[in-house]
């Protein structure tokens, strides 16, 4: 258990310095995008999609190193009042809850990139970029949140 715990670690701090340089790339392209609009009063194609594209790729990509930082948002007025061992069910169901749903969109969203990709779908820009590209990006995130997740219940399984 000690090796899958390191390896999805690494992978999830992987996923959170490749969301940080894809949300450090957008923000620069922004500022490239307005010095070309408005001052050399040119027209951006591609920089809107990449910046659309890269910022929806960040938040799926980054979504495991946020779990394993404990950055989500978190509520725990429940926790609070209830003694250890509820805590504890309360946290597993919590993870299996929140694990089942990233399992399934998962699937879902492979499904639907496969869809995309075996339909040689392209997005409804003026750059008409592969669709597969972006839903890519959606079933990795996903999967590896959900790895993470799957880490986060063998700890809280391994603390019993």
């Amino acid at each position: 258990m000690n090796t899958f715990n390191r390896i999805i670690t690494l992978i999830s701090q992987a996923c959170g310095i490749f969301a940080a340089a894809l949300t450090a790339a957008a923000v620069v392209l922004v500022c490239q995008m307005v010095f070309i609009r408005y001052v050399l009063n040119q027209n951006t194609i591609w920089q809107t999609d990449f910046v659309t594209y890269s910022l929806i790729a960040a938040t799926f990509i980054g979504s495991p190193y946020v779990l394993l930082t404990k950055g989500h948002v978190n509520v725990d007025v429940l926790p609070i009042y209830v003694g250890d061992r509820a805590r504890y069910w309360l946290a597993v169901c919590a993870i299996t809850i929140s694990l089942a749903f990233c399992l399934l969109m998962t699937v879902l969203t492979f499904q639907f990139w496969h869809e995309a990709w075996e339909g040689r779908w392209v997005s409804d820009t003026m750059l008409a970029g592969a669709a597969v590209d972006s839903l890519q990006r959606h079933a990795v995130g996903l999967g590896i949140l959900s790895l993470q997740y799957v880490a986060d219940l063998l700890n809280y399984a391994h603390r019993s």
